[in-house]
């Protein structure tokens, strides 16, 4: 089908201003074949998987939801739950077992499982441990779904979807983390809460790592269409850069908070999920703040390294990254962040 002559392109001289808006990503593979059959694949039933797969279910994004799990019990038991709901849901066909055969012909393979930190163990030794895990996962996946997208959530997510990508071989527009994506909505929740508006009003952006060195853009901020840092200035309303740091921390506490108080985090985690699985299988071409193949962009070189970025996203993954203007300070913060993602990479000797 053509576009309408009300596309992409605006003035006399026909500029495409979709085609200056965004860096398409190189080198990327083609969507996978159209068909009427959409399939999701969920590798992990723990909290954090069962509650992306309910939230699946409830949203009617598939017609068939795989579920993988290496313990067998607990993953029939969690089937049949979702399975008896079936009065109340959207039709879709519900499977599950510790053979990743039931996986095959997913669209999008979502992985969530992981191994939980030990007391008094280092990050770097509880990455080593999940390395092994995808070494087992990864390539399970890419055999029985060639032509899947993987989306990686098991933290850290950002070094994890470095190595699920290099473990898959997929081209990089294939392979990403859920990265930023809830930070950003925490982000938005906390300024929509200062400012009594709705946060589907409010457009701001958490990029870099998924977690400590993380960047807030407060340059892009907006509200209702209207700049908030241009809009401070022009009033003549004096902000405090250690205010606006504090609440970038809040938004990196947050999860904390929440697993000190509940024991884990589920429900945000399940939605932010959901709207990227959404955005991909509908080919919805919305903004994601996602982990991606970040070298090239926004001055970031030295190596191949998986950050958040805002990304579009649709049926072939990612189709480019937003043009977001950063101020200096946010681009050498976004480079600092992606040193420290490598310097992690580096460790582990892929």
């Amino acid at each position: 089908m053509q576009k309408s002559s009300s596309s992409s392109f605006l003035g006399p001289g026909g500029l495409d201003i979709a085609q200056a808006f965004f860096t398409p990503i190189q080198k990327t593979a083609p969507p996978s074949p159209t068909k009427r059959h959409t399939k999701i694949s969920v590798i992990g039933a723990g909290n954090v998987g069962m509650a992306i797969a309910q939230t699946i279910l409830t949203q009617d994004l598939v017609d068939e939801l795989a579920l993988v799990d290496a313990k067998p019990d607990k993953l029939r038991g969690e089937m049949l739950d979702l399975q008896h709901a079936a009065a109340f849901l959207p039709r879709t066909k519900i499977v599950a077992s510790v053979d990743y055969a039931v996986t095959v012909g997913s669209d999008l393979c979502i992985v969530t499982a992981g191994a939980r930190q030990i007391a008094g163990e280092s990050r770097l030794n509880l990455i080593q441990r999940n390395k092994a895990l995808f070494s087992i996962i990864i390539p399970q996946l890419t055999r029985y779904s060639p032509d899947s997208i993987l989306m990686i959530v098991s933290n850290p997510v950002d070094v994890l979807t470095y190595v699920a990508w290099k473990l898959s071989g997929f081209p990089s527009n294939r392979v990403l983390g859920s990265g930023t994506n809830l930070d950003s909505s925490r982000f938005r929740f906390l300024l929509a809460d200062h400012l009594d508006v709705s946060a589907q009003d409010v457009q701001a952006y958490i990029v870099g790592e998924h977690g400590d060195s993380s960047v807030a853009l407060w340059s892009s901020i907006s509200i209702g269409g209207v700049p908030v840092m241009s809009f401070l200035e022009r009033q003549q309303i004096a902000h405090e850069e250690e205010k606006l740091e504090n609440i970038r921390k809040e938004v990196v506490q947050g999860a904390y908070e929440v697993i000190s108080l509940k024991g884990y985090t589920s429900w945000a985690i399940g939605y932010s999920v959901a709207s990227l699985a959404r955005s991909i299988l509908r080919n919805q071409r919305s903004i994601h703040p996602v982990s991606v193949l970040a070298k090239g962009f926004y001055g970031i070189h030295g190596g191949d390294v998986f950050l958040s970025l805002p990304a579009q996203l649709g049926r072939s993954g990612v189709l480019g990254v937003a043009n977001v203007h950063l101020t200096d300070m946010e681009a050498q913060r976004l480079r600092d962040s992606a040193k420290t993602i490598l310097e992690v990479q580096n460790e582990l000797g892929i």
